[in-house]
């Protein structure tokens, strides 16, 4: 279960302040809510944009597959109580993988230009009562992670 909850990500910011950034980790993490905590810090060029220049994203979805839920994890994890074809959602996973028009999954009104994406690994995977779906790619529409996600459910509920 420990691998589930391992998140991470890269922002950036422009400072004048010379503090060591040991003490900016601690100083920052001071003044955030108990659930987010900055890692580590470097300085980088100043062209330098978290967003723009990432070579990959990945997008986790956790689906509590029980009957009744977490009370602990409701807001984190998207409880469905039927029973899901796992074996059916990973092969249907597999069909995401490449470079194609992902225009039929994106949310209305996106202002993306292209809609043509790669996605690196799909993958699908059960962990003890929890179903996986993850995503890496070069980059996602809009809302693009929830729909797939929806339509791998989708097959492993057999409606597809």
């Amino acid at each position: 279960m420990q691998e589930l909850m391992q998140f991470g990500q890269v922002a950036n910011f422009k400072t004048n302040n010379n503090i060591n950034l040991d003490k900016l980790i601690l100083a920052i993490n001071s003044n955030l809510k108990n659930s987010i905590r900055i890692k580590s810090a470097e300085e980088v060029a100043e062209e330098f944009h978290a967003r723009y220049n990432c070579k990959e994203k990945t997008y986790r979805y956790i689906i509590d597959n029980t009957k009744y839920g977490s009370a602990i994890y409701r807001h984190l994890e998207y409880h469905i109580p039927q029973k899901l074809d796992l074996e059916k959602m990973k092969e249907a996973a597999k069909y995401f993988e490449g470079t194609h028009d992902f225009k039929a999954f994106k949310a209305s009104g996106t202002s993306s230009k292209s809609s043509v994406r790669t996605v690196y690994k799909a993958k699908v995977e059960g962990i003890e009562d929890k179903i996986v779906i993850e995503l890496t790619g070069n980059g996602f529409l809009y809302n693009m992670v929830r729909i797939v996600s929806g339509t791998l459910v989708d097959v492993g509920l057999r409606k597809n």
